[in-house]
């Protein structure tokens, strides 16, 4: 079997991502990683780091050897300041991400792990960008779901980016039924588990109280439920968000789909935040990024933790593993 090839976007470059990619880099490791970034931006973070780092040939083996990272330049306009952000910037994190993408599409490369995007400088240029989940699930034109997880938790979302007042009138039947279906799939598939079982939490306190908190359980969650229990998912609820979290409960459940960002993921985050990944069910490739943000403060300090990184970088590698195995 020939090595894998992981694509490698560090984010917005004024952040953390580059120096994180770096420490990255220096890990062993059975795969080649690409970075679709800036080269000045990463040699620069090495030489801060005092770490050693060779940009090499994309498609050189070096590429897996700790201390060098493969490279396809996507360079920023301006120079980058660590903890300063500019628009000018911005399209290249994008055309980073499109990059990088579009290569894992075209079956050139393996998998794609990210670094942190700051959301709000990228509107701030004039692009439109709720994430990089939506971003990658409109260009490949398919229907993805955001799970975030851990050893021993995982979080997929019903809803991701919206305000809470949308959140109830994007809960449909439909989208909630390919939800489940993609998580279940995904369980099965790239997690390796025969027969997931899934708690799917409700949308109102206590899971509505029969409908005297609000009716999206009885007139929405539970029929979908009921229905994919009967097509053969092993599905638990509507369960009740303020207990589904308990350790005893947990141990029953492969999965938790949650209906709404802060519903589920500030449990996840509180119970292992550094070891945390972002995984996004539903592409044509694995897609695994950091679960934190640019850390604006932290950028060319040293003190960044690159642990979500080198956990998103393995777990990606596994999951590419696992669908080279299904493609054969």
């Amino acid at each position: 079997m020939t090595p894998l090839r992981l694509a490698l976007v560090p984010g917005e470059p004024a952040g953390v991502g580059p120096e994180l990619c770096v420490a990255l880099a220096q890990r062993p490791r059975d795969a080649s990683l690409i970075a679709y970034a800036d080269p000045d931006v990463l040699a620069t973070a090495a030489r801060r780091a005092g770490m050693p780092l060779r940009l090499v040939d994309p498609d050189s083996t070096d590429a897996a050897s700790p201390g060098a990272l493969g490279i396809v330049p996507i360079r920023a306009p301006r120079p980058v300041t660590p903890g300063q952000l500019d628009v000018a910037n911005a399209p290249s994190v994008i055309d980073a991400l499109t990059g990088a993408a579009r290569a894992c599409l075209d079956g050139r490369l393996d998998g794609l792990v990210t670094g942190p995007v700051h959301k709000a400088v990228v509107n701030d240029a004039g692009i439109a960008y709720s994430g990089t989940t939506e971003l990658l699930a409109t260009q490949a034109n398919c229907e993805v779901v955001m799970m975030l997880g851990h050893e021993s938790l995982r979080v997929a979302l019903a809803t991701t980016h919206l305000p809470l007042r949308a959140v109830p009138d994007a809960i449909t039947r439909d989208r909630l039924e390919r939800t489940l279906r993609i998580v279940d799939a995904a369980m099965r598939r790239e997690f390796g588990i025969a027969e997931p079982t899934i708690a799917v939490l409700g949308l109102n306190p206590h899971a509505g109280e029969d409908g005297h908190l609000g009716r999206e359980e009885i007139d929405v969650i539970a029929p979908v439920i009921a229905q994919l229990r009967d097509a053969g998912l092993r599905l638990v609820g509507p369960v009740p968000a303020d207990t589904a979290f308990l350790p005893q409960k947990l141990e029953g459940f492969d999965a938790v789909v949650a209906m709404y960002h802060d519903q589920g993921l500030p449990v996840l985050k509180f119970s292992g935040f550094e070891r945390a990944v972002n995984i996004t069910l539903g592409l044509p490739y694995p897609r695994v990024a950091v679960d934190h943000g640019t850390a604006l403060d932290l950028a060319g300090t040293g003190r960044a933790d690159p642990s979500s990184l080198f956990a998103a970088a393995d777990l990606c590698a596994q999951l590419a593993r696992r669908h080279r195995m299904a493609a054969a």
